[in-house]
């Protein structure tokens, strides 16, 4: 069964700000997004406006944020009302999105990990590909399919990632710990391949998977040393494609 964020918002909000959201998460998508600056973008599984707001901050001309949640487009809608920057928030499934417009650049911070067979990842990469213009972008970090690590492997980084085998479709549990309250979300395995397959089916093209890296001042503080087991086993990926 999928995760209902409507019940876990404010907790899910508070755990991007772990420090390996900001030093590994973010630092490696923005860095293979490049300069959005007067570029049209469409942000799928924006959540609270997260990265929707950094986006729009950094020069895209044009930003829209959807997400399946109306709590987590609830708070976004709710920072833009307080420090307004002329984002569009819509409540919506991505499988079933029609927006009747394209974009240049198609983001999505964890969306594909939620289908769970390769029909309703085709469904998802159907609606990327309709919302993009010929020639652009779609970038993306999503759940590892090819980590290596073992279940308590990242409990120092904040969560704890629970897989019980990598048969197509099987749920990927993530169990974050905020301190005073912990949560769970889950996710599907589908294969590096049924990932590739979908999006050329699609109509993508150079397609490229991403090892996670980390900023400059996450090797400072808290250090190099510190990143090492999450740089060995790559819970998240990061990948780009073009629409033909």
């Amino acid at each position: 069964m999928g995760t209902d964020y409507n019940l876990i918002a404010e907790e899910y909000k508070r755990a991007k700000l772990q420090a390996w959201r900001t030093h590994i998460e973010s630092f490696t998508l923005f860095n293979l997004l490049g300069d959005p600056a007067g570029k049209s973008v469409l942000d799928l599984a924006c959540g609270e406006g997260f990265h929707t707001r950094v986006l729009r901050q950094k020069g895209a001309s044009r930003v829209v944020g959807v997400d399946i949640s109306a709590a987590m487009i609830g708070l976004a809608r709710e920072a833009e009302v307080r420090a307004p920057l002329g984002i569009e928030y819509v409540v919506a499934d991505v499988k079933e999105l029609a927006l009747n417009e394209t974009f240049d650049v198609v983001f999505a911070a964890y969306l594909l990990n939620y289908a769970q067979t390769e029909q309703e990842l085709a469904l998802m990469c159907s609606a990327i590909a309709r919302h993009l213009r010929p020639g652009g972008r779609f970038v993306t970090v999503n759940n590892n399919p090819d980590y290596t690590g073992h279940t308590d492997s990242m409990r120092k980084y904040g969560f704890l990632r629970h897989v019980s085998d990598r048969h197509e479709g099987a749920p990927v549990t993530w169990e974050f710990f905020l301190g005073d309250r912990n949560f769970e979300i889950t996710n599907y395995y589908l294969s590096v391949a049924a990932h590739d397959r979908t999006l050329k089916d699609s109509g993508m093209q150079n397609i490229a998977w991403h090892l996670p890296q980390v900023s400059q001042p996450g090797t400072e503080d808290p250090s190099e040393e510190h990143w090492q087991l999450f740089l060995q086993h790559r819970p998240v990926a990061c990948l780009d494609c073009e629409k033909i």
